[in-house]
């Protein structure tokens, strides 16, 4: 049974082996609140995972812990379990959907964990493990709907009442469930009046569609590039957490979290994964009613793949106002290119690329496109550079923003 005491009792635990992360203030993130970030991104192993994993194998008998452990995950739970099993010198296998990020693959090998790669979601190597499980007798630490597992992860809660004196809010990034059933669950037993909000992506909102129908549901498909809270289906255990004491769901979208990454790094210098960025995100785009409070975002990973890196930071660059482009249609003649590229430059944009096509077949025969991509401050200044091109006759057929 999950009690504050559980709780307490795992923060002794975790002491010799976690970092009670800073909570800092956020004053370059410009969201209509007072913010603060706790920074479970630079935890042990880059994520907040390590305090349910950590505090659930401390919990084994000894007959469980000589039969091996096993557990299913995208990456982060991964990491904690196989680094508490290196701590406990108990065998470990991890079942891991093949798109996990190669570097958290690499991590949880280096951690001393056998890894076996699954095609498709979280979800299917957490039935990969299960399989396992039975067929070897091992010991199943599962990464969100395990009491234990919660109470670890309520520890941050702890934290964060111990750092700041008055909280309005606390928001939450949720995959299965099991980091806000913790935070939630002790939140709630130490000071009710806070409010819990939870933040998934948009594209794999299987807490979001149970929370707001009031029973389970189990999506087809998910697809986010927020690779840690990637699930079809939330547990038992945290539903029912999450159902009594969380006080909203709410999602964002792939190109929000991009902007999230991309403000974290560049306002805070701070490198987060799409999951731990989603808190920030609701915050950023105003999807909840925390104006003028003051609001806690846990940055619940740091883990981010640095192949898509350049992806995530065109995209946040996009939805910022801090890149677009022009398709321009044109009088094929000398000179257009320097009126174009004058009026960008006199308004303080920077042109990065330039095309040329004079074989659309849909344009005049004496006409050709010119798509310039520019370096911008905003969407004003998009706006202004837009007004003073068409201003000087240039007309503009398509604009990426």
């Amino acid at each position: 049974m999950l009690t504050i005491d559980k709780v307490y009792h795992a923060s002794s635990v975790l002491k010799k082996v976690i970092r009670r992360t800073d909570l800092i203030e956020a004053q370059n993130i410009h969201c209509n609140n007072h913010l603060y970030l706790k920074t479970e991104n630079l935890q042990v192993t880059g994520s907040f995972k390590i305090r349910g994993s950590y505090y659930k194998v401390s919990k084994l008998t000894e007959e469980e812990k000589a039969n091996g452990i096993i557990a299913s995950s995208a990456g982060n739970h991964a990491q904690g379990v196989a680094l508490s099993a290196q701590h406990a010198g108990i065998p470990c296998t991890i079942c891991m959907p093949d798109s996990a990020p190669l570097s958290k693959v690499e991590a949880t090998k280096n951690y001393g964990a056998d890894v076996c790669l699954v095609e498709g979601a979280y979800d299917d190597s957490y039935t990969k493990a299960a399989e396992l499980c039975q067929e070897r007798g091992l010991t199943f630490i599962h990464p969100y709907d395990d009491e234990d597992v919660i109470a670890g992860q309520g520890t941050i809660a702890l934290e964060i009442l111990d750092q700041l004196d008055d909280i309005d809010a606390i928001v939450v990034p949720i995959g299965g469930g099991g980091l806000i059933s913790g935070i939630a669950f002790t939140i709630k037993s130490l000071n009710p009046n806070i409010k819990v909000y939870g933040v998934q992506a948009a594209n794999a909102a299987s807490m979001y569609e149970s929370f707001k129908s009031g029973e389970q549901r189990t999506l087809d498909a998910v697809n986010t590039f927020a690779d840690g809270i990637a699930v079809k289906h939330p547990g038992d255990n945290t539903f029912d957490i999450v159902s009594r004491y969380v006080d909203d769901i709410i999602t964002v979208s792939e190109d929000e979290i991009a902007a999230a990454i991309l403000t974290l790094m560049e306002k805070q210098k701070l490198v987060t994964e799409g999951a731990g960025a989603v808190s920030v995100a609701a915050a950023m785009f105003n999807k909840l009613p925390i104006e003028g409070k003051n609001v806690v975002c846990v940055l619940s990973g740091g883990n981010i793949d640095v192949n898509i890196i350049d992806r995530v930071m065109t995209r946040g660059l996009l939805l910022s106002g801090r890149k677009t482009s022009f398709t321009i249609a044109l009088t094929d003649k000398p000179g257009q290119l320097l009126g174009v590229s004058k009026i960008i430059s006199e308004n303080g944009g920077n042109v990065v690329t330039v095309d040329y096509d004079n074989a659309d077949p849909d344009m005049d025969i004496n006409a050709c496109f010119l798509k310039v991509t520019v370096e911008t401050r905003n969407h004003a200044h998009i706006e202004k550079i837009k007004h003073d091109l068409e201003a000087k006759g240039f007309k503009i057929v398509q604009e990426r923003v």
